[in-house]
């Protein structure tokens, strides 16, 4: 019988002890402790372990150990340093190595699967260059709270200080982007650092480092297997009866409230969206929270920010109150300083930048529930047509935008064909450009899709990783990478990954042959364009040569075809799509 972990609050579903496969709950069920959806699970072991003591090497009791607790996936390079840990990989059947063709797509798929599934996964590589190669991964799960493990192999124990081949001081490298950074210098510390790297991970929501000698890697060793269930605690939290009776008590009093979800509330759109309806308040979102709830919904008034819609601009800056449930207060979301019920699991990001009326520190799909049955139901059929009318206005623009007529290709009808064509429940990885902008307003997500992208860090070169994570965590979904030809060049080596591993990506390049972006950034500041022009390349006939499908898409009428092409095929596909950096709408 298997046991499945909640990875909002660490409970168990045993079925052994519930005498019921977690399978055969019914899709509404929710965690009896946070009341997360089942979704939010994952699979944690397949048997009941006995916990004998396991005797074999050092690497065979790390990777046991961290199997046990959850580790599924191991992304990585072998090398000279780290042999003994890929052997020890090799040997286990619980986890499944995906080798890559850099360490940055390593680091960057560790972080696209934490944020795709709240679970921790593994990166893998040698001491010096492969270990600093992590990186640009790495920090970017650090700062998006990504749990990821890291294992570096390093120089044998009595070569480390004088400056040996390859030799680096990881430990210091590894410091300033890690919650948990440690050398494991002795066999006897082998269950324990093991054991804490996915526990910080888990808890801390961020980067843990392992570094591992040679020859430790090598040593024999024996010990009992710790298991997760015991040793983990649960998450599971909510604030004082009287705080939460106040912050109901002020949204009763506010006219005119505006709900802003971010990546928080990811997974509760239900929650989010029964509360909304309660109190008639419309819902806009931050960008990385795209797709928390159906944005066809008459409460939904787009992204707010940069990217965002005219719609949530006005009634955002004309609110009386804000509900900010899981948000970081971003630059780039640019939340007003109101009054304002803020709700979110981190302490450190309650009143982030302002004072806040009520701060409420737990998991919104515990807290909202309770909020939703002590808030007066409300009736604002004035400010209902407001909303409507609004997003009515903003819908007009988007279509007018997406003019199929236009030639090059203008990203607004590119997105549109997209938008009509994907699969409902489909997976939207985003590389960082200028794409991204008018993905976030011009694309309106479906309630059973995902979106992952680069958050805080916004590092190009993110889209393909997260695509190839994507597609090993949803295999039976369809995944779609959608990039500019800046930041799929900076990895795109790994398109054989793809192929190689048969994973069916489909890739959609917005190829404008310039660092659109920085382009754009240079011309609102007064500067002359200089080093932005990229030299074109064709991409649809590189991916035939990595063995997968490639496409080319020059004009308007081309571009639904292509498409449906590109959707219907089982192989790892390229759709290069010719669009000019100097025309938008």
């Amino acid at each position: 019988m298997a046991k499945y972990r909640c990875t909002v609050c660490n409970y168990i579903y045993d079925e052994d002890k519930e005498d019921k496969k977690f399978d055969e709950l019914p899709d509404d069920w929710r965690c009896p402790v946070c009341n997360s959806p089942k979704s939010s699970y994952v699979l944690l072991t397949e048997e009941s372990e006995d916990y004998e003591k396991v005797s074999s090497t050092v690497s065979d009791i790390m990777i046991e150990q961290m199997a046990e607790l959850g580790l599924r996936h191991v992304f990585g390079i072998p090398g000279t340093s780290i042999l003994g840990v890929v052997d020890a990989i090799r040997r286990n059947d619980k986890l499944t190595f995906i080798q890559v063709r850099h360490e940055q797509t390593a680091a960057l798929m560790a972080s696209a699967y934490g944020k795709l599934t709240g679970h921790v996964a593994a990166c893998l590589t040698v001491a010096g260059p492969g270990a600093t190669n992590l990186a640009t991964g790495l920090y970017d799960a650090k700062l998006d709270n990504s749990p990821v493990v890291a294992m570096t192999g390093m120089v044998k124990r009595q070569l480390i200080g004088p400056g040996s081949f390859q030799e680096i001081d990881q430990y210091s490298f590894f410091e300033p982007l890690t919650v948990f950074n440690k050398i494991l210098m002795s066999k006897d510390q082998t269950t324990s650092l093991s054991t804490l790297a996915i526990k910080h991970s888990i808890i801390d929501r961020g980067v843990s480092h392992i570094g591992i000698p040679n020859d430790v890697q090598k040593l024999p060793y024996s010990d009992h297997i710790v298991p997760f269930e015991g040793n983990f605690p649960n998450k599971a939290t909510r604030p004082a009866d009287s705080l939460m009776k106040k912050a109901a008590d002020i949204i009763d009093q506010s006219e005119r409230p505006v709900i802003i979800a971010g990546f928080g509330a990811m997974g509760n759109g239900e929650v989010l969206l029964n509360f909304a309806r309660r109190i008639h308040a419309p819902i806009t979102t931050t960008f990385r929270a795209k797709g928390v709830i159906d944005e066809d919904d008459p409460l939904y008034v787009g992204s707010h920010g940069g990217i965002g819609s005219t719609a949530s601009t006005i009634l955002v800056d004309d609110a009386d109150l804000i509900i900010v449930v899981g948000s970081s207060f971003s630059d780039m979301t640019q939340i007003p300083e109101k009054k304002t019920v803020q709700i979110d699991i981190d302490p450190m990001m309650i009143a982030r930048k302002y004072p806040v009326e009520v701060g409420l520190i737990g998991n919104c799909s515990e807290i909202l529930p309770i909020i939703y049955s002590l808030v007066e139901e409300k009736d604002r059929p004035e400010y209902l047509k407001e909303i409507e009318e609004l997003n009515q206005d903003w819908k007009d623009l988007l279509n007018e935008e997406a003019n199929s007529n236009k030639t090059p290709l203008r990203a607004p009808y590119i997105l549109k064909v997209l938008n009509d064509k994907i699969s409902d429940d489909a997976v939207i990885t985003l590389d960082v450009g200028e794409h991204c902008w008018w993905f976030g307003r011009n694309f309106w997500m479906k309630k059973s899709q995902k979106m992952v992208m680069s958050g805080y860090l916004a590092t190009m070169g993110f889209g393909l990783p997260a695509a190839l994570a994507a597609q090993i965590v949803y295999p039976n979904r369809q995944v779609i990478c959608i990039a500019g030809d800046g930041g799929f060049s900076m990895l795109m080596a790994d398109f054989l990954t793809a192929v190689k591993n048969k994973l069916p990506i489909t890739v959609f390049i917005f190829n404008n042959k310039q660092l659109g972006m920085i382009m754009q950034e240079q011309k609102m500041e007064g500067y002359d364009n200089w080093q932005t022009e990229l030299q074109d390349l064709d991409f649809a006939e590189y991916a035939k040569q990595c063995g997968g499908v490639g496409i080319t898409v020059k004009t308007p009428e081309e571009l639904p075809d292509a498409v449906d092409k590109a959707l219907s095929t089982n192989k790892p596909v390229i759709v290069d799509i010719n669009t000019d950096p100097m025309r938008f709408v």
